[in-house]
């Protein structure tokens, strides 16, 4: 972890670091980058979960004991933290409780995504007023599970169908995936569309745009290319890809900031208007590990960040949606998915107790754990040619209480960084520091 000379060093590191990472985008959209800077100033995790290229400008010169040739280039998330866990619909149909948001995942040491997350669940804790001893033990929970269930897959060829169900999960991740059972098609429809003259259109909104000819038929066009990027059928069910709708929209999230975005309207899986299809077509961001991995072999197998993302989604996440893919406008990659529904995060907020969080924990661990150990040389690809579970054993070897022991003083330690981190990027920001965004738009 780099250890600055002194306040106004780290400060000015901070600074560099999000301009390098965000400058073309800042310059492309300084007012959603105003807002953005807005939501991480609001309290220290809020920052942690924005600036994922802070901790790996961190990791670029940290030692890192449990990484070896093989170790070190896995699939990771890119950015584990305590609120990128929710529900999505599989391909077949199944609601399953996993890792979510894939905008940051590349490949990387396996022990950042677990530094990562520990870090964040120590923040997350400092706000329910936990004592340190609590955290520890809480993060130790978590990274028992990950190392239980690296061994359960060591044991067995069950990686890719292992999944987080109705069936096999409880507590607060059981009512989740109950909850994400309720939920409708037609709901989400009624959010976001306005049926006239027995059609449906997306509803006219301030954050919707409606685009002229020339863009329209290049959204049109990138949309045909997305089909060729489809996973082979038999699809669970078909859809007709006729377009019946398409806006303009702003990015998603804290980390979508000045990225443009599409929303498709398509004919469903048949004429009723319940069953109609909402694509989103969000441009792919570089991904935070890809600034520091260095590995050529790994940067020229993406065609584009589209391409990168949605390739790396499909190894870390099992049966993933029949409408995930890629393309391109004016040669820029795009990730294409389908706004589901069957969507819901982890909501940490009645979480109050240590007895609440811990179970939740063991499933987050074993969730991070079929996530590593999915995506190596059983996916349809090259770049992981070994079993992720076999070379985590390896690494780790007799060093297990060792290894749980480093990643809990990590979380402790750089969760104290993030604090002072967040005080130094909010006078940062105040003071007008971060060049071409301002504190004020006047």
């Amino acid at each position: 972890m780099t250890q600055p000379t002194g306040s106004d060093d780290r400060a000015q590191l901070i600074v560099d670091v999000l301009v390098a990472a965000f400058a073309d985008l800042m310059a492309a959209d300084a007012d959603a980058f105003r807002t953005k800077f807005r939501k991480m100033a609001a309290d220290p995790f809020a920052f942690y979960r924005g600036s994922a290229c802070l901790f790996y400008a961190d990791m670029a010169t940290a030692e890192d004991p449990w990484s070896d040739e093989r170790t070190s280039r896995v699939w990771i998330h890119g950015d584990l933290h305590a609120e990128n866990f929710g529900t999505y619909m599989d391909a077949s149909g199944r609601i399953v409780f996993d890792v979510n948001d894939f905008d940051e995942a590349y490949l990387g040491h396996v022990s950042w995504d677990l530094r990562r997350f520990a870090a964040s669940f120590a923040l997350m804790s400092w706000r329910k007023a936990f004592s340190d001893d609590v955290i520890g033990e809480l993060v130790r929970v978590y990274l028992d599970a990950w190392l239980d269930q690296v061994e359960a897959f060591s044991r067995s060829d069950s990686d890719r169908d292992f999944a987080l169900t109705l069936h096999n999960t409880e507590g607060a991740v059981r009512e989740l995936v109950q909850e994400t059972a309720t939920r409708t098609r037609l709901a989400l429809l009624d959010r976001m569309t306005v049926v006239e003259r027995y059609e449906r259109r997306f509803a006219d909104r301030a954050r919707n745009r409606r685009l002229d000819d020339a863009e329209r038929d290049e959204v049109l066009e990138a949309l045909e290319r997305y089909k060729d990027t489809l996973p082979p059928k038999p699809w669970r069910r078909e859809v007709a890809y006729e377009v019946k709708d398409l806006i303009g929209t702003g990015g998603f999230g804290i980390g979508s900031a000045g990225l443009p975005a599409y929303n498709v309207l398509l004919e469903g899986y048949d004429e009723a208007l319940e069953n109609d299809v909402v694509l989103s077509l969000k441009q792919g961001n570089v991904a935070a590990p890809s600034r520091i991995v260095t590995d050529d072999r790994i940067r020229d197998y993406f065609s584009h960040e589209g391409h990168r993302t949605v390739t790396s989604q499909r190894a870390l996440q099992s049966h993933t949606s029949q409408f995930l893919g890629y393309t391109d406008i004016r040669g820029t990659g795009f990730v294409v998915a389908e706004l589901s529904p069957y969507e819901l995060d982890l909501d940490w907020d009645d979480l109050t107790e240590p007895g609440e969080i811990r179970p939740v924990l063991v499933q987050l661990g074993r969730a991070t754990a079929k996530l590593h150990c999915v995506g190596d040389a059983d996916s349809d690809h090259e770049l992981v040619p070994f079993q992720t579970e076999e070379a985590v054993l390896a690494m780790i070897g007799g060093r297990r209480e060792e290894f749980v022991a480093d990643l809990v003083q990590f979380a402790h330690a750089y969760a104290r960084q993030a604090q002072e981190d967040h005080r130094l990027f909010v006078d940062a920001f105040r003071a007008g520091r971060i060049p071409g965004i301002s504190s004020s738009d006047s």
